[in-house]
């Protein structure tokens, strides 16, 4: 009987290495602090997660300035940059807006953006290692502004990227797409998540679990928590007013993941790449808004939509 051949990644490049991290980035004196900045400890959720009208108009203004940051940072992803050069791009850019990088000492993050790549699903920290020609990465900023946070994040390319890492990117924002489209008053929590999953099936792609959707504004995470995958307990109903993020990971081989040592870093136990893209919503009358945008509706996703898709 011939030997069954053990199946391969459907990628070459090798397993992502922890790098050096730098200390942490100074923060000037002026900038309003969120309540965890200099414990680490967020305090318990207890906001309300229907937003007031003042809130509302706040979180715009945070969701545009994410936004506007994302956007530039896609001007500096190439071979060579390191993810710790990114990290203070960032940092300087949140600053000069104003803001606070929220994933700073958030819970003791070291960091002022997450930067995960290749398998790495969420949580990267980071550090000198230099990005390769073929990578992909996410870049998920989050800034606090005006008591308020401004979530999102966006799938970059690196240089000549396979048609299976392509398919992934194109088919996870294709994915957040879907789950918006069905965001409205009255929508049950689960219809979030069917929308995610069922895209996935299709595509034969998996759905990390274990990371999921958050109410975000006054609090970088609030109570209300959006499952990626159909739950048909989450029956819950959004009210008109409430604001949250979906941001769902999708898998080229099993959603299985691992944790790295420093406690944060979650990557795919078997190696295969990940990828995601988030939002911050608003529901609306009728249906979502999409916070995370400039004030003409610019997004970093647009960006990659229209190079994978070449």
């Amino acid at each position: 009987m011939a030997k069954r051949k053990r199946k391969l990644p459907r990628h070459s490049s090798p397993p992502v290495q922890q790098g050096l991290v730098s200390p942490r980035r100074p923060v000037p004196s002026h900038i309003v602090l969120p309540p965890y900045a200099i414990s680490g400890k967020p305090p318990p959720a207890v906001a309300p997660l229907v937003r007031t009208p003042e809130e509302i108009e706040a979180m715009r203004e945070a969701g545009a300035h994410a936004a506007e940051v994302l956007l530039r940072v896609a001007e500096k992803i190439a071979p060579g940059v390191a993810t710790e050069a990114l990290d203070a791009f960032v940092h300087d850019e949140v600053i000069s807006r104003g803001a606070y990088p929220s994933p700073l000492n958030y819970k003791g993050f070291p960091k002022s953006v997450c930067t995960s790549v290749n398998e790495v699903i969420c949580h990267g920290i980071p550090d000198s290692r230099q990005l390769q020609d073929g990578d992909i990465i996410n870049v998920d900023i989050t800034l606090y502004r005006n008591g308020v946070h401004g979530d999102t994040s966006s799938m970059f390319l690196v240089g000549d990227v396979d048609e299976s890492s392509r398919k992934l990117v194109r088919e996870t924002l294709i994915a957040l797409r879907e789950a918006i489209a069905v965001v409205r008053p009255g929508c049950a929590i689960n219809e979030i998540g069917h929308a995610i999953e069922t895209h996935a099936r299709k595509h034969r792609l998996g759905v990390v679990r274990e990371f999921i959707g958050h109410g975000v504004g006054s609090e970088f995470h609030s109570k209300l928590a959006i499952p990626h995958y159909f739950d048909p307990k989450q029956t819950r109903q959004l009210e008109q007013g409430t604001s949250f993020t979906i941001e769902p990971m999708l898998t080229l081989g099993s959603p299985s993941l691992r944790i790295w040592d420093d406690e944060w870093t979650a990557v795919t136990k078997d190696g295969h790449r990940s990828a995601q893209f988030e939002h911050t919503l608003l529901v609306t009358p009728t249906s979502a808004e999409i916070l995370t945008q400039t004030p003409t509706g610019e997004t970093a996703h647009d960006l990659i939509a229209d190079l994978v898709n070449a």
